[in-house]
């Protein structure tokens, strides 16, 4: 993932001095510049605090995401969100003259959101963060060219890109035969091949829809005896006041637990199993209503899982449990993403060790801060102390103004 820093150093006669990295100071650093490190800085700098934003703005959705694919979220809940509201989709489409659809195109949100980076001005900088290490000042920020920047806080807005699950049985085969539907953007290349789909999530339905349409010949495997559809009762969402009590307008969970997690602030007082049976609920495998008909004509098999994956002179030999094989050139795996901070690479080990977690997601409070004063995650890897609505970009809004409402005050009273 690339970040970046100013430069700045101390000229100096001492030839060790000189040895040294230059170093210069930021209040705020966001690292990721996606949806969530985009929203956190404009709330930042619409307060009035020096922040600096390090990645390549939405880099991960731009050469990870599957070329073609449409949001799964509805409109309304995919605004970045900014401190004034300004800078909403609408805003982009109108200023880019693009026409309004829904679902929305993968290739409009990144526009989207390079257009919001482009309102920030000079507060992003693209080069790579190495490593972020916790000393008793606060943080030191080391660059890959040895730049270091010192800043007494650190949030973490890198996203899931580390975080993709790939089952053991494909875990130690090489890149040629298994992809996971997060590393690549291209389904062309798929064309004339035989390729089987794993998984039962939006991200494996709409890969297999997307494999299938790009010429290939598609199997989708799914472990459960029957796919899942989002919003297949559209009386429902038809009911005027009744639906609008029912569900939030960013449709993340199933009737009753919608209206929940749109609140992640009392979900964050939910007792930690409850929480976890709702957050789990709430995401479960399924696919939106626009993909069955796309699928009509991919291959499904259900209630089965591979087993065995043997590379053979003819691609890949699956073995399924019932005892049925196939042969298939790929594999390209929607199973999805486990959080695990200690797979963020610029997080030194050190710093790993001290932030309290459970299961690999750190344990967050109000303001979205870790147990290390000063550093703070937002996005999906605070799903599991503030709820589901933390793995979408609806998330945003929520997660700025609480981060933010925070740093401000802190800021207030060391003036």
């Amino acid at each position: 993932m690339n970040y970046g820093t100013e430069i700045g150093g101390i000229a100096t006669d001492d030839v060790s001095e000189q040895k040294r990295p230059a170093q210069t100071h930021r209040e705020v650093i966001v690292i990721g510049a996606g949806p969530y490190g985009l929203s956190a800085a404009a709330h930042l700098k619409g307060e009035g605090i020096a922040v600096r934003v390090f990645g390549k703005p939405m880099e991960f959705w731009a050469t990870k995401m599957p070329e073609g694919m449409l949001l799964r979220s509805p409109r309304i809940a995919s605004n970045i969100s900014d401190r004034g509201g300004a800078l909403s989709l609408e805003a982009y489409e109108a200023a880019a003259r693009i026409e309004p659809s829904a679902p929305l195109p993968l290739d409009t949100f990144v526009g989207y959101g390079r257009w919001f980076r482009r309102q920030l001005g000079s507060d992003l900088d693209e080069r790579t963060v190495a490593r972020v290490d916790h000393d008793p000042r606060g943080f030191r920020v080391t660059l890959d060219d040895g730049e270091i920047i010192r800043s007494r806080r650190v949030v973490v807005a890198a996203g899931i890109g580390p975080f993709r699950k790939k089952p053991t049985v494909f875990a130690d085969l090489p890149a040629q035969y298994v992809s996971h539907c997060y590393e690549g953007r291209d389904v062309r290349k798929f064309k004339g091949k035989k390729v089987a789909v794993i998984g039962a999530g939006q991200s494996a339905l709409e890969s297999a829809a997307l494999i299938h349409e790009a010429g290939a010949e598609v199997e989708l495997i799914v472990r459960n005896h029957q796919l899942k559809w989002i919003g297949m009762h559209k009386w429902l969402h038809q009911m005027g006041f009744v639906s609008r009590m029912l569900y939030s307008s960013h449709d993340v969970g199933p009737i009753g637990i919608s209206r929940l997690v749109a609140y992640p602030k009392v979900m964050s007082y939910v007792p930690l199993k409850l929480r976890d049976k709702i957050r789990k609920r709430a995401v479960r495998p399924a696919g939106s209503r626009w993909l069955p008909e796309r699928l009509a004509s991919v291959k499904l098999t259900t209630g089965t899982e591979v087993s065995q994956a043997i590379v053979s002179a003819n691609g890949l030999t699956l073995k399924l449990k019932g005892g049925t094989w196939r042969s298939v050139d790929h594999v390209v795996l929607g199973t999805g993403y486990e959080v695990d901070i200690s797979r963020y690479d610029f997080l030194s080990p050190e710093l790993v060790r001290e932030v309290q977690q459970f299961g690999g997601y750190p344990i967050l409070t109000s303001g979205f801060r870790s147990s290390i004063p000063g550093l703070h995650f937002v996005g999906a890897t605070a799903a599991r102390s503030f709820g589901p609505l933390l793995y979408f970009v609806a998330g945003t809004e929520f997660a700025s103004r609480e981060l933010v409402s925070h740093i401000a005050q802190r800021s207030e009273r060391l003036k």
